[in-house]
């Protein structure tokens, strides 16, 4: 449940009359008393209001009140991305009361549920059915929709995205209609919401394919880098259903950890070092203390992993697990992450060259930033996925097309919540030498070097249609903020700003770690004060209405659903001359709003009483 419920007095004062209008009978389960955080308490954000909301038709009406508060809406699950991709000034929606499972198939192994279930709850419903999910990340306490939405995978030549096992999805869109799409209904917007990073509208209900409930039998072993390098093309990545490395630059060795089906009796791993409490506080005061002495990295690494994974070389571990809970790890303390993907041919070369450039090596690693006092405490991730001969693939797919793929992740930890003091030029280094391979950067990572430029190098025409099929369903930019701007979105001289697109304004260093995100919320342009209503005295929500709906008209005609229409849709689909009656409208709208925010744009950004003064200050009060 929300905080509190929302008070009209603490909105501006069209909003208990816009609220008003709407079904009385359909709860808004609103705060404004929320502060949002990332999992690993990166950023933290204000929204305006922080809504729960439980069924489908309250989930259109906050789409539908938002539009004509003209409002952007951010989704948003587990926070676990450590970027600011889910930081708003604006409207959050939680979908954590809205995680229900609808249906379960026996016969053809799929699961129906509500996006905002957990994946760890999804997967013990499937198991009370002899059902489990085909692959998993790292972790499973992500939302279904925010792990699918970011192009979450796991380490198999067997698996890709775990949107690969998507069979449909339903969204509800800028316009408050909810539809339906699949590889043969709707096919480009299947394709785009398959990695939708949010900005298609909100992912409702999944289709997901599963297979049979089983165990894995997993071991783990200590090899020299030189062992690794030696089976890389002669079965490290197919000796096993999942294989995955943890790569560690100081010891110049590697953890393989390798897992397939078996019919063993389940078996409990040796124990965990660092998953006890002991090794948990001692890993963490050992990495505080390097981040004023950076030169004991190396130490606190051959201790830690040495204490972990053995000290010597071909020291193994085993154990038999669910596959649902064996595929997890610890991640341990808050961290950032900066991962991309390369074609797993690359993958030696990379590697190579990173461990060079970490042991201090400039010249030999080919990484022109200086290595000089840098030093990293955590180690590098590698992980595999294959998607070749995959169809449909999503627009914004993190793997290739036509090899497989190989994923380094640079993980850096915070201790106590701190940044480690060379996270910046690492992350320099590191972003260089995979925008040099051509790499794809994980949508939900900790990437600086990104833009619309690089990223139209590596995907060519699917960007153009991802960004073709985004802006034909939220015209408006609703669901658009400045993540998106910096990154995926053209220039703002090529595609000038949206109504609601939300600004980011300042972010600003905390006191116990993280930065303070602030951003001006959609309307920011005129300060809140509505256009048609003011100027123009008449009919202000059915003209944003109408502009909503017949704007994605010509695309929605393919997406007709089996759910019942909004009464917005109702009355454009009932109208027998649709384009007499709403176009008209649409051209004046258009009109005004365009003049109107011409106008004296920066000044009226603080005027009126209902407009978002001091947003800048919006943490003072915390």
């Amino acid at each position: 449940m929300a905080d509190s419920p929302v008070s009209p007095l603490s909105m501006p004062s069209r909003f208990a009359m816009e609220l008003e209008k709407l079904d009385p009978e359909i709860p808004f389960r609103a705060s404004p008393a929320h502060v949002h955080h990332t999992w690993a308490r990166t950023f933290h954000s204000r929204p305006e209001l922080y809504i729960r909301p439980q069924t489908l038709p309250e989930i259109q009406k906050i789409v539908t009140l938002a539009r004509r508060m003209r409002r952007r809406v951010v989704t948003v699950g587990s926070g676990h991305s450590p970027s600011d991709l889910t930081c708003t000034s604006a409207w959050m929606v939680n979908l954590d009361d809205f995680g229900q499972v609808l249906n379960v198939d026996n016969d053809r192994k799929r699961i129906t549920v509500q996006a905002g279930i957990r994946m760890h709850a999804m997967n013990l419903t499937a198991k009370d059915h002899g059902l489990t999910m085909p692959t998993l990340g790292s972790i499973d306490d992500q939302s279904l929709a925010g792990a699918i939405g970011t192009a979450t995978h796991g380490s198999s030549m067997s698996h890709g995205l775990l949107s690969d096992a998507i069979c449909s999805l339903r969204i509800v869109l800028a316009n408050g209609q909810a539809v339906k799409c699949s590889p043969s209904q709707s096919p480009d917007l299947f394709r785009a919401a398959l990695v939708s990073l949010g900005a298609l509208g909100i992912i409702v209900e999944v289709e997901f394919q599963l297979v049979e409930h089983r165990k894995i039998e997993w071991v783990q072993t200590i090899l020299p880098i030189e062992d690794v390098f030696a089976n890389w093309g002669n079965g490290l990545w197919t000796s096993d259903e999942f294989v995955r490395v943890w790569w560690l630059p100081y010891m110049r060795r590697a953890i393989v950890w390798r897992a397939s089906k078996t019919t063993k009796a389940q078996r409990t791993a040796q124990y965990n070092w660092y998953g006890g409490s002991v090794g948990y506080h001692t890993y963490h005061i050992l990495l505080w203390i390097s981040q004023y002495v950076p030169r004991f990295l190396p130490w606190v690494e051959w201790f830690v992993f040495g204490m972990q994974y053995g000290f010597k070389n071909t020291t193994s571990s085993s154990a038999v697990e669910e596959q649902r809970t064996g595929l997890l790890m610890n991640c341990l303390y808050s961290q950032f992450v900066n991962e991309w993907s390369i074609p797993l041919s690359q993958g030696p070369e990379a590697l190579t060259r990173l461990t060079k450039w970490i042991h201090g090596d400039e010249q030999g690693s080919g990484i022109p930033f200086s290595p000089k006092g840098v030093y990293v405490h955590s180690p590098i991730e590698v992980r595999v996925a294959n998607t070749v001969g995959r169809s449909p693939r999503p627009y914004l797919d993190t793997s290739y097309s036509d090899t497989p793929s190989l994923y380094l992740n640079a993980t850096l930890y915070r201790p106590y919540g701190q940044a480690p003091p060379c996270h910046e030029r690492y992350y320099e280094a590191f972003e260089y030498l995979m925008r040099e391979m051509n790499g794809r950067p994980h949508w939900a990572k900790n990437f600086h070097s990104v833009d619309h430029a690089y990223l139209s190098s590596v995907y060519g025409t699917d960007l153009d249609d991802y960004l073709r099929v985004r802006n034909e369903v939220d015209p408006e930019g609703m669901f658009v903020g400045a993540w998106h701007r910096r990154t995926i979105l053209p220039l703002k001289s090529e595609l000038p700003l949206f109504p609601l697109e939300e600004k980011e304004v300042v972010r600003r260093e905390r006191r116990t770690g993280g930065e303070d995100w602030v951003g001006e919320q959609a309307r920011w342009f005129d300060g809140g004060v509505d256009v048609f209503a003011k100027r123009h005295g008449s009919e202000s929500e059915e003209s944003f209405d109408l502009m909503a709906g017949a704007e994605a008209s010509v695309l929605l005609e393919s997406l007709r659903d089996d759910l019942e229409s909004s009464d917005e849709e109702r009355k454009l689909e009932e109208s027998t001359e649709v384009s007499e009656s709403i176009f008209p409208k649409i051209r004046q709208a258009r009109k005004a709003a365009k003049t109107h925010m011409n106008s004296d744009v920066e000044q009226r950004a603080r005027e009126g009483p209902d407009g978002l003064q001091g947003n800048e200050n919006v943490f003072d009060k915390m």
